[in-house]
Protein backbone atom coordinates (compact mmCIF):
# COMPACT_ATOMS: atom_id res chain seq x y z
CA UNK A 1 0.00 0.00 0.00
CA UNK A 2 1.53 3.41 -0.83
CA UNK A 3 2.09 5.60 1.88
CA UNK A 4 -0.08 7.92 2.65
CA UNK A 5 1.17 11.58 2.26
CA UNK A 6 -0.04 15.41 1.35
CA UNK A 7 1.18 16.13 -1.78
CA UNK A 8 1.26 19.76 -3.32
CA UNK A 9 -0.52 20.28 -6.49
CA UNK A 10 1.37 23.27 -7.31
CA UNK A 11 4.25 21.62 -7.00
CA UNK A 12 3.93 18.41 -9.74
CA UNK A 13 4.49 21.10 -12.11
CA UNK A 14 6.98 23.90 -11.07
CA UNK A 15 9.40 22.43 -12.66
CA UNK A 16 12.41 24.34 -10.80
CA UNK A 17 16.10 23.02 -11.62
CA UNK A 18 16.67 19.88 -9.77
CA UNK A 19 14.67 20.15 -7.28
CA UNK A 20 11.52 19.27 -9.70
CA UNK A 21 11.02 16.04 -7.58
CA UNK A 22 13.25 15.67 -4.60
CA UNK A 23 10.28 18.09 -2.17
CA UNK A 24 7.76 15.70 -3.64
CA UNK A 25 9.83 12.34 -2.91
CA UNK A 26 10.87 13.91 0.81
CA UNK A 27 14.66 13.71 -0.63
CA UNK A 28 17.19 16.25 0.34
CA UNK A 29 18.74 16.50 -2.88
CA UNK A 30 18.70 13.89 -6.32
CA UNK A 31 19.75 10.34 -4.97
CA UNK A 32 20.95 9.62 -8.55
CA UNK A 33 23.12 11.86 -10.36
CA UNK A 34 26.03 10.63 -12.22
CA UNK A 35 28.64 12.95 -10.80
CA UNK A 36 30.97 10.84 -8.83
CA UNK A 37 30.07 11.59 -4.94
CA UNK A 38 32.06 9.48 -2.92
CA UNK A 39 28.90 9.46 -0.10
CA UNK A 40 26.98 7.45 -2.59
CA UNK A 41 29.22 4.73 -3.37
CA UNK A 42 27.74 1.91 -2.37
CA UNK A 43 29.99 -0.88 -1.28
CA UNK A 44 29.37 -3.78 -2.72
CA UNK A 45 31.69 -6.92 -2.54
CA UNK A 46 33.69 -5.90 -5.40
CA UNK A 47 33.79 -2.31 -4.84
CA UNK A 48 35.48 -3.49 -1.49
CA UNK A 49 37.73 -5.43 -3.19
CA UNK A 50 38.59 -2.07 -5.37
CA UNK A 51 39.10 0.25 -3.23
CA UNK A 52 41.49 -2.14 -0.87
CA UNK A 53 43.59 -2.84 -3.88
CA UNK A 54 44.13 0.82 -4.35
CA UNK A 55 44.83 1.24 -1.00
CA UNK A 56 47.28 -1.78 -0.45
CA UNK A 57 49.08 -0.21 -3.63
CA UNK A 58 50.17 3.54 -2.39
CA UNK A 59 51.29 1.98 0.55
CA UNK A 60 53.57 -1.05 -0.41
CA UNK A 61 56.45 -1.17 -2.52
CA UNK A 62 54.68 -1.95 -5.79
CA UNK A 63 55.27 0.15 -9.14
CA UNK A 64 51.66 -0.38 -11.16
CA UNK A 65 47.91 -0.50 -9.69
CA UNK A 66 45.68 -1.44 -12.44
CA UNK A 67 41.95 -1.16 -12.15
CA UNK A 68 39.58 -1.47 -14.89
CA UNK A 69 36.13 -2.02 -15.46
CA UNK A 70 33.45 -1.23 -18.38
CA UNK A 71 31.81 1.61 -18.95
CA UNK A 72 30.03 3.03 -15.94
CA UNK A 73 31.30 0.39 -13.44
CA UNK A 74 32.09 3.02 -10.89
CA UNK A 75 35.70 3.60 -11.09
CA UNK A 76 35.89 7.16 -11.27
CA UNK A 77 33.80 6.98 -8.03
CA UNK A 78 36.17 4.39 -6.23
CA UNK A 79 38.76 6.81 -7.28
CA UNK A 80 37.45 9.58 -5.24
CA UNK A 81 36.67 7.76 -2.52
CA UNK A 82 40.23 6.25 -2.25
CA UNK A 83 41.22 9.90 -2.08
CA UNK A 84 39.23 10.84 0.53
CA UNK A 85 40.92 8.26 2.84
CA UNK A 86 44.33 8.51 1.86
CA UNK A 87 46.67 8.30 4.88
CA UNK A 88 48.04 11.80 6.12
CA UNK A 89 51.93 11.18 5.00
CA UNK A 90 50.78 10.53 0.89
CA UNK A 91 50.79 13.09 -1.80
CA UNK A 92 48.63 12.65 -5.07
CA UNK A 93 48.94 13.82 -8.12
CA UNK A 94 45.28 13.24 -10.06
CA UNK A 95 45.34 13.28 -13.74
CA UNK A 96 41.44 12.79 -15.62
CA UNK A 97 42.64 14.02 -18.51
CA UNK A 98 45.57 11.85 -20.02
CA UNK A 99 45.12 13.04 -23.71
CA UNK A 100 48.61 15.15 -23.45
CA UNK A 101 51.76 14.70 -25.10
CA UNK A 102 54.68 13.66 -23.25
CA UNK A 103 55.51 17.14 -22.01
CA UNK A 104 52.37 17.85 -21.09
CA UNK A 105 51.87 14.92 -18.91
CA UNK A 106 55.33 15.86 -17.37
CA UNK A 107 54.00 19.46 -16.83
CA UNK A 108 50.70 18.28 -15.40
CA UNK A 109 52.46 16.16 -12.66
CA UNK A 110 54.65 18.59 -11.73
CA UNK A 111 51.60 21.13 -11.29
CA UNK A 112 49.60 18.58 -9.37
CA UNK A 113 52.50 17.98 -7.10
CA UNK A 114 53.42 21.93 -6.65
CA UNK A 115 56.31 21.72 -8.62
CA UNK A 116 57.43 25.36 -9.82
CA UNK A 117 58.12 24.94 -13.31
CA UNK A 118 60.24 27.75 -15.77
CA UNK A 119 57.71 28.59 -18.72
CA UNK A 120 60.06 30.03 -20.58
CA UNK A 121 62.58 26.80 -20.51
CA UNK A 122 60.73 23.51 -20.38
CA UNK A 123 61.42 20.01 -21.42
CA UNK A 124 61.43 16.51 -20.68
CA UNK A 125 64.97 16.50 -18.95
CA UNK A 126 64.05 19.50 -16.95
CA UNK A 127 60.57 18.30 -15.72
CA UNK A 128 61.76 14.59 -14.57
CA UNK A 129 65.00 16.31 -12.97
CA UNK A 130 62.51 18.63 -10.37
CA UNK A 131 60.17 15.69 -9.85
CA UNK A 132 63.21 13.84 -9.22
CA UNK A 133 63.99 15.93 -6.42
CA UNK A 134 60.94 16.50 -4.64
CA UNK A 135 60.53 12.74 -4.75
CA UNK A 136 63.67 12.37 -2.51
CA UNK A 137 62.95 15.13 -0.36
CA UNK A 138 59.31 13.63 0.09
CA UNK A 139 60.96 10.50 1.01
CA UNK A 140 63.44 11.76 2.98
CA UNK A 141 60.77 13.77 5.11
CA UNK A 142 58.64 10.33 5.52
CA UNK A 143 56.07 11.17 2.64
CA UNK A 144 54.58 8.92 0.10
CA UNK A 145 54.01 9.75 -3.15
CA UNK A 146 51.11 8.76 -5.53
CA UNK A 147 50.40 9.45 -9.28
CA UNK A 148 46.54 8.73 -10.11
CA UNK A 149 45.31 8.78 -13.45
CA UNK A 150 41.75 8.38 -15.02
CA UNK A 151 40.54 7.40 -18.24
CA UNK A 152 44.07 5.62 -18.77
CA UNK A 153 42.77 4.05 -21.63
CA UNK A 154 43.44 7.10 -23.47
CA UNK A 155 46.90 6.78 -22.82
CA UNK A 156 49.24 6.37 -25.50
CA UNK A 157 51.72 4.12 -25.75
CA UNK A 158 54.51 6.48 -25.73
CA UNK A 159 52.71 8.04 -22.77
CA UNK A 160 52.84 4.87 -21.41
CA UNK A 161 56.80 4.11 -21.49
CA UNK A 162 57.32 7.85 -20.20
CA UNK A 163 55.19 6.29 -16.68
CA UNK A 164 57.58 3.46 -17.08
CA UNK A 165 60.65 5.42 -17.00
CA UNK A 166 59.41 7.42 -14.10
CA UNK A 167 58.99 4.14 -11.85
CA UNK A 168 62.82 4.14 -12.30
CA UNK A 169 63.02 7.38 -9.66
CA UNK A 170 63.93 4.78 -6.68
CA UNK A 171 66.69 4.56 -3.87
CA UNK A 172 68.25 1.29 -3.04
CA UNK A 173 64.86 0.18 -1.02
CA UNK A 174 62.03 1.56 -2.21
CA UNK A 175 60.08 3.29 -5.24
CA UNK A 176 59.71 6.76 -4.91
CA UNK A 177 56.17 7.09 -7.25
CA UNK A 178 53.34 4.84 -7.37
CA UNK A 179 51.44 4.88 -9.70
CA UNK A 180 47.70 3.85 -10.15
CA UNK A 181 45.82 3.66 -13.81
CA UNK A 182 42.09 3.58 -13.76
CA UNK A 183 41.05 3.08 -17.53
CA UNK A 184 38.14 1.12 -19.57
CA UNK A 185 38.74 -2.71 -20.58
CA UNK A 186 40.30 -1.61 -23.69
CA UNK A 187 43.43 -0.53 -21.03
CA UNK A 188 43.83 -4.32 -20.68
CA UNK A 189 43.86 -5.17 -24.28
CA UNK A 190 46.46 -2.02 -24.74
CA UNK A 191 48.91 -3.32 -22.06
CA UNK A 192 48.95 -6.72 -23.83
CA UNK A 193 50.20 -5.26 -27.30
CA UNK A 194 54.25 -6.28 -27.32
CA UNK A 195 55.21 -2.53 -27.09
CA UNK A 196 53.85 -2.54 -23.62
CA UNK A 197 55.37 -5.77 -22.36
CA UNK A 198 57.85 -4.26 -20.05
CA UNK A 199 54.58 -1.58 -18.02
CA UNK A 200 52.79 -4.86 -18.37
CA UNK A 201 55.35 -6.95 -16.15
CA UNK A 202 55.88 -3.89 -13.61
CA UNK A 203 52.09 -3.85 -12.49
CA UNK A 204 51.76 -5.66 -9.32
CA UNK A 205 47.97 -5.77 -8.44
CA UNK A 206 44.66 -5.66 -10.71
CA UNK A 207 41.69 -5.73 -10.31
CA UNK A 208 38.70 -5.55 -12.94
CA UNK A 209 35.19 -4.07 -11.85
CA UNK A 210 32.12 -5.90 -12.66
CA UNK A 211 28.74 -5.10 -13.06
CA UNK A 212 25.93 -5.35 -9.83
CA UNK A 213 24.30 -8.47 -9.63
CA UNK A 214 20.70 -8.77 -9.33
CA UNK A 215 20.56 -8.51 -5.47
CA UNK A 216 23.68 -5.76 -4.97
CA UNK A 217 21.92 -3.77 -8.16
CA UNK A 218 18.71 -3.74 -5.59
CA UNK A 219 20.72 -2.40 -2.33
CA UNK A 220 22.28 0.16 -4.50
CA UNK A 221 19.12 1.82 -5.56
CA UNK A 222 17.84 1.92 -1.86
CA UNK A 223 21.14 2.33 -0.53
CA UNK A 224 21.37 5.96 -2.64
CA UNK A 225 17.91 6.77 -1.66
CA UNK A 226 18.65 6.52 2.16
CA UNK A 227 21.51 8.47 1.46
CA UNK A 228 19.63 11.05 0.13
CA UNK A 229 17.11 10.95 2.94
CA UNK A 230 14.01 8.67 1.46
CA UNK A 231 13.37 5.56 3.63
CA UNK A 232 10.34 4.60 2.52
CA UNK A 233 9.41 2.68 -0.84
CA UNK A 234 9.29 4.33 -4.06
CA UNK A 235 10.51 1.85 -6.43
CA UNK A 236 8.01 -1.41 -7.28
CA UNK A 237 9.51 -4.60 -7.25
CA UNK A 238 8.76 -4.91 -10.74
CA UNK A 239 10.24 -1.74 -11.29
CA UNK A 240 13.13 -2.99 -9.76
CA UNK A 241 13.55 -6.03 -11.83
CA UNK A 242 13.34 -3.99 -14.89
CA UNK A 243 16.08 -1.22 -14.25
CA UNK A 244 17.97 -4.61 -13.61
CA UNK A 245 17.51 -5.56 -16.36
CA UNK A 246 18.14 -2.38 -18.70
CA UNK A 247 20.96 -1.46 -16.99
CA UNK A 248 22.93 -5.00 -17.01
CA UNK A 249 23.94 -4.28 -13.33
CA UNK A 250 26.00 -0.99 -14.97
CA UNK A 251 25.39 1.69 -12.18
CA UNK A 252 25.83 4.62 -14.47
CA UNK A 253 22.79 3.27 -16.69
CA UNK A 254 21.16 2.29 -13.42
CA UNK A 255 21.23 5.89 -11.90
CA UNK A 256 20.28 7.21 -15.22
CA UNK A 257 16.92 5.51 -15.69
CA UNK A 258 16.31 6.06 -11.60
CA UNK A 259 16.34 9.26 -12.33
CA UNK A 260 13.87 9.46 -15.46
CA UNK A 261 11.91 6.91 -13.19
CA UNK A 262 11.14 9.04 -10.41
CA UNK A 263 10.26 12.21 -12.64
CA UNK A 264 7.79 10.56 -14.78
CA UNK A 265 6.41 9.01 -11.42
CA UNK A 266 6.69 12.60 -10.42
CA UNK A 267 4.37 13.92 -13.63
CA UNK A 268 2.30 11.55 -13.25
CA UNK A 269 1.20 12.28 -9.96
CA UNK A 270 1.91 8.96 -8.46
CA UNK A 271 4.38 7.58 -5.83
CA UNK A 272 5.58 4.35 -6.67
CA UNK A 273 7.17 3.70 -9.44
CA UNK A 274 5.94 1.26 -11.56
CA UNK A 275 7.08 -1.04 -13.84
CA UNK A 276 5.46 0.46 -16.84
CA UNK A 277 6.80 4.10 -16.16
CA UNK A 278 10.42 2.13 -16.40
CA UNK A 279 9.61 0.77 -19.61
CA UNK A 280 9.08 4.42 -20.85
CA UNK A 281 12.10 5.57 -19.20
CA UNK A 282 14.28 3.26 -21.08
CA UNK A 283 12.94 4.03 -24.20
CA UNK A 284 13.17 7.97 -23.82
CA UNK A 285 17.33 7.64 -22.45
CA UNK A 286 18.35 4.55 -23.93
CA UNK A 287 16.80 4.45 -27.50
CA UNK A 288 17.44 1.61 -29.47
CA UNK A 289 19.24 0.19 -26.95
CA UNK A 290 16.16 0.01 -24.55
CA UNK A 291 15.18 -2.63 -27.85
CA UNK A 292 18.09 -4.68 -26.58
CA UNK A 293 16.97 -5.04 -22.77
CA UNK A 294 13.20 -5.68 -24.09
CA UNK A 295 14.69 -8.66 -26.31
CA UNK A 296 16.66 -9.80 -23.15
CA UNK A 297 14.04 -9.83 -20.41
CA UNK A 298 12.52 -12.14 -23.41
CA UNK A 299 15.28 -14.61 -23.71
CA UNK A 300 15.55 -14.54 -19.89
CA UNK A 301 11.67 -15.33 -19.74
CA UNK A 302 11.48 -18.29 -22.53
CA UNK A 303 13.46 -20.39 -20.39
CA UNK A 304 11.35 -19.81 -17.07
CA UNK A 305 8.85 -20.68 -19.20
CA UNK A 306 10.09 -23.76 -20.62
CA UNK A 307 11.11 -24.93 -16.94
CA UNK A 308 7.41 -24.00 -15.69
CA UNK A 309 6.27 -26.34 -18.55
CA UNK A 310 8.56 -29.07 -18.13
CA UNK A 311 8.00 -29.44 -14.22
CA UNK A 312 4.49 -29.53 -14.47
CA UNK A 313 4.60 -32.15 -16.85
CA UNK A 314 6.46 -34.01 -14.99
CA UNK A 315 4.81 -33.69 -11.76
CA UNK A 316 1.22 -34.42 -13.74
CA UNK A 317 3.02 -37.48 -15.13
CA UNK A 318 4.52 -38.79 -11.49
CA UNK A 319 1.04 -38.01 -9.53
CA UNK A 320 -0.39 -39.95 -12.57
CA UNK A 321 1.87 -43.14 -12.06
CA UNK A 322 1.01 -42.55 -8.15
CA UNK A 323 -2.57 -43.39 -8.59
CA UNK A 324 -1.95 -46.33 -11.00
CA UNK A 325 0.20 -47.84 -8.54
CA UNK A 326 -2.46 -47.53 -5.95
CA UNK A 327 -5.02 -49.29 -7.69
CA UNK A 328 -5.98 -52.67 -7.22
CA UNK A 329 -5.32 -55.52 -9.46
CA UNK A 330 -7.95 -58.06 -10.05
CA UNK A 331 -6.94 -61.68 -11.25
CA UNK A 332 -9.31 -63.58 -12.57
CA UNK A 333 -9.22 -67.38 -13.54
CA UNK A 334 -9.11 -67.77 -17.57
CA UNK A 335 -11.73 -70.14 -19.35
CA UNK A 336 -12.07 -71.00 -22.18
CA UNK A 337 -13.84 -68.90 -24.73
CA UNK A 338 -17.61 -69.72 -25.34
CA UNK A 339 -19.94 -69.47 -27.59
CA UNK A 340 -22.13 -65.97 -26.96
CA UNK A 341 -25.51 -67.29 -25.45
CA UNK A 342 -24.31 -71.02 -24.79
CA UNK A 343 -24.36 -70.30 -20.72
CA UNK A 344 -24.64 -73.84 -20.10
CA UNK A 345 -21.34 -75.21 -21.30
CA UNK A 346 -19.46 -72.60 -18.46
CA UNK A 347 -17.67 -74.69 -16.17
CA UNK A 348 -19.19 -74.89 -12.81
CA UNK A 349 -16.63 -74.83 -9.74
CA UNK A 350 -17.63 -76.92 -6.78
CA UNK A 351 -16.03 -77.13 -3.90
CA UNK A 352 -14.73 -80.53 -2.89
CA UNK A 353 -15.34 -81.44 0.90
CA UNK A 354 -14.54 -85.07 1.48
CA UNK A 355 -12.73 -87.84 -0.57
CA UNK A 356 -14.27 -88.79 -3.59
CA UNK A 357 -13.47 -92.43 -5.01
CA UNK A 358 -15.28 -93.24 -8.91
CA UNK A 359 -14.79 -96.40 -10.32
CA UNK A 360 -13.44 -96.26 -13.80
CA UNK A 361 -15.65 -95.36 -16.51
CA UNK A 362 -15.05 -96.57 -20.32
CA UNK A 363 -16.29 -93.93 -22.78
CA UNK A 364 -16.45 -94.06 -26.16
CA UNK A 365 -16.11 -91.76 -29.28
CA UNK A 366 -17.51 -91.54 -32.27
CA UNK A 367 -15.23 -94.05 -34.06
CA UNK A 368 -15.96 -95.86 -31.05
CA UNK A 369 -12.99 -96.19 -29.41
CA UNK A 370 -12.50 -97.19 -26.14
CA UNK A 371 -10.80 -94.45 -23.71
CA UNK A 372 -10.81 -95.60 -20.00
CA UNK A 373 -10.82 -92.36 -17.46
CA UNK A 374 -9.22 -92.93 -14.11
CA UNK A 375 -10.33 -90.89 -11.47
CA UNK A 376 -8.02 -89.02 -9.32
CA UNK A 377 -8.53 -89.33 -5.76
CA UNK A 378 -8.71 -86.01 -3.88
CA UNK A 379 -8.21 -86.75 -0.03
CA UNK A 380 -9.40 -83.54 1.75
Amino acid sequence: MEPEREFNSTLRFSFVGASMYTNYFGLKEKPFSIAPDPRYLYMSERHREALAHLLYGVSSDGCFILLTGDVGTGKTTVGRCFLAQLPDNTDVAFIVNPRLTVLELLETICEEFGIPLDSRQQSVKLCIDKLNIYLLEAHASGRNSALLIDEAQSLSLALLEQLRLLTNLETNQKKLLKIMLLGQSELRHKLKQKEAVQINQRITSRYHLLPLDRTNCFSYILHRLAVAGERQKVFSKNALNRIFLFSGGIPRIINILCDRSLLGTYVDGEYLVSAKVVDKAAREVLGDDSKDGEQAIGKRLWPKIIFAVFAFLFCASGVLYYLDSMTPVLQLPRFQSTEAGNVSNLPVVVPITESVTEEPQDVKTEESETITIIPLEIVE
